[in-house]
């Protein structure tokens, strides 16, 4: 008899069928990570989009504008890994391994070791990383914003820094105390 048959048999039945109901519903989730699959298709299709539209000028661009396009390119980039990272990990902690990865050798090495503190810490650096290149954008088209215009994304780019800072802080903090609480047990 397994340690799960023997829970099975000292549960209650409705209390067992509500934690079999909660522990299942995690595969509601998977429908979400379809969707930002199809995302992520759109980001690509709008990246060749660029690509395609832009490619004609290239010759005849001056080099603000090539970068401007390099830029673009860059942060459809960043969020496509952005999703890439929220679809694995999130798959991986909330819903079921994936075992189609398993064993090749192109599966990235974080995958499977990527906790929902570490998926918090990426996501904000991406955040960060994107709003940044946007901010760069907004600046090398300076005469294209008013003044308020440019305070608020300054602003908007300075609190997601913060907010990134402080999800970092928070994690350390719970590390530090999970650190002292095992040393008190012992």
């Amino acid at each position: 008899m397994t340690k799960q048959d023997d829970y099975r048999r000292r549960t209650p039945f409705l209390e067992a069928a509500i934690e079999w109901l909660i522990y299942t519903s995690r595969w509601l989730m998977a429908p979400v990570y379809l969707g930002l699959i199809a995302a992520l298709a759109i980001l690509i299709v709008t990246f060749f989009r660029e690509l395609y539209l832009m490619a004609p000028q290239i010759l005849t661009m001056d080099e603000t504008d090539i970068i401007l396009l390099v830029l673009t390119l860059v942060d459809l980039s960043l969020a496509g890994n952005l999703v890439l990272i929220i679809v694995f990990s999130g798959y991986e902690n909330f819903v079921s391994k994936i075992e189609a990865a398993k064993g090749d050798p192109d599966r990235p090495e974080w995958m499977g070791t990527l906790d929902f503190s570490g998926l918090k810490i990426k996501l904000i650096a991406s955040i960060i990383a994107i709003s940044g290149i946007h901010l760069l954008k907004v600046f090398m088209n300076l005469s294209q914003y008013t003044e308020s215009q440019l305070y608020w994304y300054v602003i908007i780019h300075l609190t997601f820094i913060f907010s990134g800072v402080a999800v970092a802080a928070m994690d350390w903090l719970e590390e530090k105390a999970h650190e002292v609480a095992a040393r008190i047990k012992h």
